[in-house]
C-alpha cells in the first residue's frame, strides 16, 4: 500500500492539475488508485463535476455523483475561503482530529495507492488551531509540492520546503506549474531551486489547457518513483 500527499505553496498554483495527472499516470502503470480530498471549501454541488473532487473521481476512472463525492470529499463548504472560516460561514464547525482520522481510516482501506489532495496551502488552517500542516505530519505520507513560476515563487518554495523539512515530511518531488501570465522562465526557476534545495527531485510544467496534458511525461516520471 502506497500513500502520497499532494500539497501547495498557496492556492490557484495547479494542485489538482497535478493530483489529476498523477492519478492517471499511475492507472496506466497498472497500480489501482484511490483519490482522496478530504477538504474542499469553494465546493458547488450544482458542480460537481467540474469540482476538485469530481475531477479526481474522474481521473481515477470512477463515475462522479452523490456517493462518490461523499465518499473522495466528506467535508466539503461552499464559501471559497480557509476550511474554519467556509464552515463558519455555514454555522458549522469543523475539527482537525476528525479529519485527521479520516485519512487515516481511507489509508487503512486502501489495497494499492491513495493519493490525497489537500487544500490551500501547506498552513492553510483547518480549524482555531491546527492547520493543513498538521495534517500532513499526521498522516506522514511524501509530499509532492506545487508551486507556481510567479514573481516571489522562489521564497516561497523554499519557505515551505524549511517548513516541512522542520516536521520531518518526506518530499517526493516538486511541481513548479507555470503561472498564466508570467514572463519569469520556468527553467531558471527550476535551476534557482536545484541549487538551493539539493537532493529535492524538482520538475517542471508548462501550462496547458485544464483539459489537455494530464499526461505529461513529469507525471510518469513521479509516478515512477511511487
Amino acid at each position: 500500500m502506497t500513500v502520497v500527499f499532494v500539497t501547495a505553496t498557496g492556492t490557484e498554483v495547479g494542485k489538482t492539475f497535478v493530483s489529476r495527472g498523477l492519478i492517471r499516470a499511475l492507472k496506466a502503470k497498472g497500480r489501482t488508485v484511490e483519490p482522496l480530498k478530504p477538504v474542499q471549501s469553494g465546493y458547488d454541488p450544482r458542480e460537481m463535476e467540474g469540482s476538485d473532487a469530481g475531477l479526481l473521481i474522474a481521473a481515477a476512472g470512477q463515475e462522479v455523483d452523490d456517493q462518490t463525492i461523499a465518499k473522495v470529499a466528506p467535508f466539503r463548504y461552499e464559501a471559497p475561503l480557509a476550511p474554519h472560516l467556509a464552515a463558519r460561514r455555514e454555522g458549522r464547525h469543523i475539527d482537525a482530529e476528525a479529519v485527521i482520522e479520516l485519512c487515516k481510516k481511507r489509508i487503512a482501506e486502501t489495497e494499492d495507492i491513495l493519493v490525497i489532495e489537500g487544500v490551500g496551502g501547506i498552513m492553510a488552517p483547518l480549524d482555531e488551531t491546527r492547520t493543513l500542516l498538521d495534517l500532513m505530519e499526521a498522516v506522514g505520507a511524501p509530499l509532492v509540492l506545487v508551486t507556481g513560476s510567479y514573481l516571489g515563487t522562489i521564497s516561497h518554495t523554499l519557505t515551505a520546503l524549511e517548513v516541512l523539512k522542520q516536521r520531518g515530511l518526506t518530499i517526493a518531488a516538486v511541481v513548479i506549474s507555470a503561472t498564466p501570465g508570467s514572463t519569469i522562465p520556468l527553467g531558471e526557476t527550476a535551476d534557482t531551486l536545484r541549487a538551493f534545495a539539493p537532493g529535492i527531485d524538482i520538475h517542471v510544467l508548462p501550462r496547458v489547457p485544464p483539459d489537455q496534458g494530464t499526461d505529461h511525461t513529469v507525471f510518469q516520471e513521479i509516478a515512477d518513483k511511487l
